[in-house]
């Protein structure tokens, strides 16, 4: 099993680390990284472009702007039993006062993704376990 290093040593040029400050501020994302783990008889995911970023005290919502290695609704992603898939996704910012939201699939059945009351951090950056 690879190891896993939580807090990576990384070099990056002054002037560099400085633009990207700038622009994650400018840009305000929210990135939010999920891994499944999928049980005896494996399962199959997607997203649904209505899925969003719900901010538990105000009427605000992020959209979501960008996925990447899960399929978006209707095409599914097949996770093979006992297996475990990591997916990211991408939301606009949320409000500079949120201090918890929900990460809501907004759909027409059931079993939609959910997580509710998720502390806000500094980094805007999240790892949830389905």
């Amino acid at each position: 099993m690879p190891e896993i290093i939580q807090s990576p040593e990384v070099a990056i040029h002054e002037e560099i680390r400085n633009q990207l400050k700038t622009w994650i501020t400018s840009e305000g994302q929210v990135i939010v990284h999920c891994l499944c783990k999928a049980g005896n008889e494996g399962m199959w995911l997607r997203i649904w472009p209505t899925t969003y970023l719900l901010d538990c005290h105000s009427p605000h919502r992020s959209e979501l702007l960008f996925h990447e290695n899960i399929t978006a609704y209707p095409h599914w992603t097949t996770v093979l039993p006992h297996h475990q898939h990591q997916f990211t996704l991408i939301f606009s910012a949320l409000p500079s006062d949120c201090i918890l939201f929900d990460l809501k699939e907004i759909i027409p059945q059931s079993n939609g993704f959910e997580f509710v009351s998720i502390p806000r951090n500094q980094t805007d950056v999240y790892l949830l376990h389905m």
